[in-house]
């Protein structure tokens, strides 16, 4: 198996089966030095001046044909507009930049960044057979899937209300040729009619199978994406949530940060769909294992999953049992706490490891890894060692994220009136908390070996539990959100930043120790120990993620950007 595979967007993808896995490197290539100009991003320094690029412009409010007409006299080109952070996607030479960012309406211009899903059922695992049994089924709550579209399939198709194409330059083409959103999406909502009945050995069904899909396509058929085409599907679920009942954005894709959520458009667009009453999922990234900076894998999650507001997820194993007893981190699982803004992330862990779901044959994975398709004989009564032409294994945060997607679409199913901050709350609270100390995987490929410590920043407030989740009553007032916190370094310890309005806050209704346990943030068998991952031989590593020169120091590590990696997990 070839270990790396061109992509631009991150998936995060996973039934039972075979991990496919992004390695995105998470961390900014070296020698990046900030613009002249302070509303030019750092990214877009130093390049030829005659050099087209792709740019988000965003203004201080929505832009007119004015604002449109000074990218055209400067020889650019309107390539999408993007209300929902106030701004558009362009093309112009680097040269003009700084004419542009001279006019007052502008507030910042950042790249067009590529973004990839993140690929690497677990019904049981998370307790949603329970939920099943008690009715709890998605009914009528509508899940928008933002990433390589929805091809055609027998478990799915008769639920998808609404398909969208955002791929440049294919016309409305809006069915998965790729295939990791058709996995995804089966993950979500599959409702197991190809593997449901007296001649099946196994149920591959989603975790909400009754729900409503909306099929927004951002990825090409290689699975390759930019920022402005995922800001342009999350601008439609907005605009559509009435229409379709939008309740849940799963975003099973990534790419790395490059500034502060705070003004980083893809993040923006994200907490727009927040605060407008969509709960916004994010696969966390699978960097994990990414050690090129002497992080031992912090500091590596994702953007968008580096904003406070929308729910972070990384990945757990199942180990391929019913029991969560023995369930472990996924090694390549990425880590917090944020780049440049320090957020306590992920939020919760999900299984995403050998996930099995829906994916039809003929698509660029099952084309390219047909030994990932599910063997007949594992889920057929009298079935045969052919693969599958309906489900195929794939590991990664992409496959937690819609797990937790479909959580959310329950709780919504059982009481309409729970906001996003309240349901990301009762996930948090409500999620498993007991765990070992560490655990050690190796990769079977390359014999390396990765030891995993269960701290907050590895698996956040713990693992996913949709039916306790199902059963909390507790409610984030109106005056309160759920945003994840920062944190700081100070004196030696690593401490929680409380916003007064934050229901994390000690003053409110959950304390810290409450959501996340007695594992927090500081204690000698923690990450912040002496003797784990910021020893005195790795200052190079904390001065990444804590140093005063944060990613754009001069040890940050050169790296491709653009790349995903194929894993197996023992």
């Amino acid at each position: 198996m070839n270990p790396w595979h061109e992509v631009t967007f991150r998936k995060s993808g996973g039934y039972l089966g075979r991990t496919l896995s992004v390695a995105c490197m998470g961390l900014l290539a070296l020698g990046i030095s900030y613009g002249a100009h302070p509303k030019i991003s750092p990214e877009l320094d130093g390049l030829s001046p005659d050099k087209p690029v792709d740019i988000i412009v965003t203004y201080n409010q929505v832009p007119t044909f004015a604002q449109h007409a000074r990218i055209l006299v400067r020889g650019g080109s309107v390539r999408r507009t993007l209300e929902v952070v106030k701004g558009g996607a362009y093309r112009m030479a680097a040269g003009r930049l700084e004419e542009l960012a001279s006019d007052p309406a502008v507030e910042y211009i950042s790249p067009d960044h590529a973004v990839q899903g993140t690929l690497q059922f677990a019904e049981p695992a998370i307790n949603a057979n329970i939920a099943f049994q008690h009715n709890y089924d998605g009914t009528a709550v509508g899940i928008a899937i933002i990433d390589s579209g929805i091809m055609t399939h027998p478990d799915i198709m008769n639920r998808i209300v609404y398909n969208e194409n955002f791929v440049p330059n294919i016309g409305n083409d809006y069915f998965d040729r790729y295939g990791h959103g058709t996995h995804v999406a089966g993950i979500a909502a599959g409702d197991a009619v190809e593997s449901n009945g007296p001649t099946y050995t196994h149920t591959f069904r989603g975790i909400a199978p009754n729900a409503l899909l909306i099929n927004l396509r951002v990825l090409d058929g290689n699975g390759a994406g930019q920022d402005s085409s995922v800001i342009a599907a999350i601008q439609r679920a907005i605009q559509l949530k009435s229409t379709y009942n939008i309740r849940v954005i799963n975003l099973s894709l990534g790419r790395p940060v490059s500034g502060s959520y705070a003004s980083d458009p893809l993040c923006q667009a994200a907490e727009q769909a927040w605060k407008a009453g969509i709960v916004v999922v994010v696969a966390a990234g699978n960097d994990g294992r990414n050690n090129s900076a002497n992080t031992s894998g912090y500091g590596t999650i994702s953007a968008p999953g580096n904003d406070p507001y929308v729910i972070t997820v990384g990945a757990m194993k199942d180990m391929g049992t019913v029991s969560r007893a023995d369930d472990l981190i996924a090694s390549y699982s990425s880590k917090g706490p944020t780049l440049i803004d320090h957020i306590v992330k992920p939020d919760i862990v999900a299984p995403g490891n050998r996930i099995v779901s829906t994916i039809p044959a003929g698509l660029a994975l099952t084309n390219t890894y047909p030994q990932n398709k599910v063997s007949d004989a594992y889920y057929m009564v009298n079935g045969n060692n052919q693969g599958s032409d309906y489900y195929f294994t794939l590991n990664g945060t992409s496959m937690a994220a819609p797990m937790v997607s479909g959580a959310a679409a329950l709780m919504i199913q059982k009481d309409p009136t729970l906001t996003p901050d309240t349901v990301k709350a009762r996930l948090m609270k409500t999620a498993t908390k007991t765990f070992p100390s560490s655990s050690v995987a190796a990769d079977p490929v390359t014999g390396q070996t990765y030891t995993s410590y269960y701290d907050i920043f590895t698996i956040g407030a713990g693992y996913l539990d949709a039916w306790a989740a199902l059963n909390n009553t507790d409610t984030v007032s109106s005056s309160a959100t759920a945003q994840s916190p920062a944190v700081q370094y100070q004196n030696g310890q690593v401490q929680f930043v409380n916003g007064s309005n934050l229901v994390w806050g000690s003053n409110l209704v959950w304390g810290s120790n409450i959501v996340w346990g007695s594992t927090v943030v500081a204690g000698s068998n923690i990450v912040w120990g002496s003797n784990l991952v910021w020893g005195s031989s790795a200052m190079a590593g904390f001065n990444i993620v804590w140093g005063s020169n944060l990613v754009w120091g001069s040890g940050t590590p050169q790296g491709e950007l653009s790349k995903i990696a194929i894993y197996g997990e023992n």
